[in-house]
């Protein structure tokens, strides 16, 4: 049996992951009344944010607000929610690690 490398994925793997999770968002772009009261509050620049590893982890992390409806889940970087706590500045990958 050949290993499996997780981490690893093809251009079209990582589309197809993004399609099917980026219909998971609390907020659409479509929205435009409230795109302008939530730009500055978007789950990448969240204290509570976790970034994936990887080059998945530049458009999605964990949410780790225990008052956010998406706690424990993955999130878009520019979705959001009521909750929002700011972080001063947008987290990356790169600052995990």
């Amino acid at each position: 049996m050949d290993e499996f490398d997780h981490v690893t994925r093809s251009e079209a793997e990582l589309d197809s992951i993004h399609d099917r999770w980026i219909r998971d968002r609390n907020r659409g772009r479509d929205d435009q009344e409230d795109q302008e009261s939530w730009v500055d509050e978007q789950c990448g620049g969240c204290r509570f944010w976790i970034p994936l590893a990887g080059r998945v982890g530049n458009d999605y992390g964990a949410c780790s607000n225990a008052r956010s409806p998406f706690d424990g889940r993955v999130r878009f970087e520019h979705d959001g929610c009521d909750v929002f706590v700011d972080a001063g500045r947008w987290v990356t990958p790169e600052d995990i690690a």
